[in-house]
């Protein structure tokens, strides 16, 4: 399995899971040293597990959600396990022009901490070299989804494991299609039309876009088939070998997203420079009514500063398959360094901090979906649509370690290149190169 990766696809990885993971937080002050402000009060012989992750630990009073969630099942393995949970926090100013993704394989490769929190191609790279502990003899891992097991299978191993599954979805405004007489489209085919006619009706952009999330589309055409019925284990074999190329799997999705970029339904110069929720359409442009449709994750509805709570009628609904709506789905993970001077006491964090009880809370907190099989929490009313298609195993995944070539990043990049004016088999050309690297062609 290759552990080479392009520089610049660590570098768009690193950013949109790091975006995705720090969204409206603030990484405060940093170093080498523990940073877990409960260090200072802890008895000093007790026993500590190093956590390196993109932020420190959250103050008592943080408002912040998925910080103090995180904490909070941390907080159950200190006091669980009678050990100190010492936080080594990453930022930007200490590491220069290194990125997350960049600073986690050194330090994995030179086992500086024990416990880490990782991006789907770190887990691909560090998995193959041999550097993440096998967590497959931990209770926790009994649970999880099998979708989620595999996409964080490196060599037969699993070697992380997350403590949540960030789902992307189409986000609707019902109240735009009743007026045009349109149902939400399930299908490429219904979706094109769909497009037509809201562009007819005076929506020049139907569809809101930036330069990230596009490639939501492409892997729920490209994988539907693989991840809801058919051979996971099988045909990723095939394509790491070479005897299947990935390129077959995705052109529809690239013809499907060039569609849009012709016939003007998305802005793709525009999406080309623009960040998440500031692209035409994007933003206080869905929430004024302005665009019918725009790509997000689950947690965009359950706050103010995104979708939540809109003045219309919305829905959040799968991107459109053969297979009908299809939610898309991607994850970080913990991980352990093979090598990490408390390898049995991270071992045993990781047991407590993944456990059903754990995700339990996790999940209540955070509103999210579970990599548990056995944790379901209920979500605000505008992804129950998403949610009912999850919650029956149907989606696909668009990271997956078991790939040899990492997914999110390589595929993000290409789609940009179609928004900056390539064709499809110029795309197409790109990710043969990718996996002809990757099998060392």
């Amino acid at each position: 399995m290759s552990a080479r990766f392009p520089v610049r696809l660590r570098r768009t990885a690193a950013l949109a899971a790091v975006a995705l993971l720090c969204a409206a937080l603030t990484a405060c002050a940093s170093g080498e040293g523990a940073r877990n402000l409960a260090v200072q009060d802890s008895d000093a012989a007790a026993a500590a597990v190093n956590f390196f992750s993109p932020m420190e630990k959250a103050s008592p009073d943080a408002d912040n959600t998925a910080r103090t969630a995180s904490d909070l099942t941390m907080a159950m393995a200190e006091e669980q396990l009678g050990l100190t949970m010492a936080y080594r926090t990453y930022t930007a100013e200490d590491y220069q022009d290194k990125t997350y993704d960049e600073v986690c394989l050194e330090r994995v490769r030179s086992a500086k901490d024990d416990l880490y929190l990782l991006n789907a191609d770190v887990i691909v790279a560090l998995g193959a070299e041999g550097k993440l502990a096998d967590l497959s003899g931990l209770g926790c891992a009994q649970n999880l989804r099998e979708e989620v097991r595999a996409a964080n299978t490196v060599d037969g191993k699993l070697v992380a494991i997350p403590q949540e599954v960030v789902a992307y979805g189409l986000f609707v405004n019902k109240d735009i299609f009743k007026e045009c007489g349109l149902a939400v489209p399930s299908t490429p085919e219904e979706f094109l039309e769909a497009c037509r006619v809201l562009k007819e009706k005076g929506y020049d952009t139907p569809v809101g876009a930036n330069r990230w999330w596009l490639e939501t589309f492409v892997f729920a055409q490209a994988y539907a088939d693989l991840y809801n019925g058919g051979d996971i284990e099988a045909e990723v074999a095939a394509l790491n070998a070479g005897e299947a190329r990935y390129s077959d799997y995705m052109r529809p999705g690239f013809e499907f997203l060039k569609a849009l970029i012709d016939r003007g339904y998305i802005d793709a110069e525009d999406a080309l420079k623009s960040e998440a929720f500031e692209g035409a359409g994007e933003g206080d442009d869905f929430m004024a009514g302005k665009c019918p449709m725009v790509v997000a994750y689950w947690g965009a509805a359950n706050t103010d500063t995104a979708y939540g709570n809109p003045s219309f009628t919305m829905e959040v609904v799968g991107f459109p398959s053969e297979r009908g709506p299809m939610p898309v789905l991607s994850m970080t993970g913990y991980g352990v360094s093979a090598e990490a001077e408390h390898r049995d006491d991270a071992l045993a964090v990781m047991d407590v901090i993944l456990s059903d009880e754990a995700l339990q809370l996790y999940a209540e907190t955070n509103r999210v979906i579970s990599p548990s099989k056995n944790v379901a929490v209920d979500c605000v009313e505008p992804l129950r649509p998403l949610n009912d298609l999850v919650q029956a195993d149907t989606y696909v995944l668009a990271s997956n370690a078991g790939m040899d070539v990492e997914q999110w990043g390589s595929v993000c990049l290409i789609v940009r290149d179609l928004l900056a004016g390539a064709s499809v088999d110029e795309c197409m050309a790109k990710l043969d190169a990718l996996q002809d690297e990757a099998t060392g062609k």
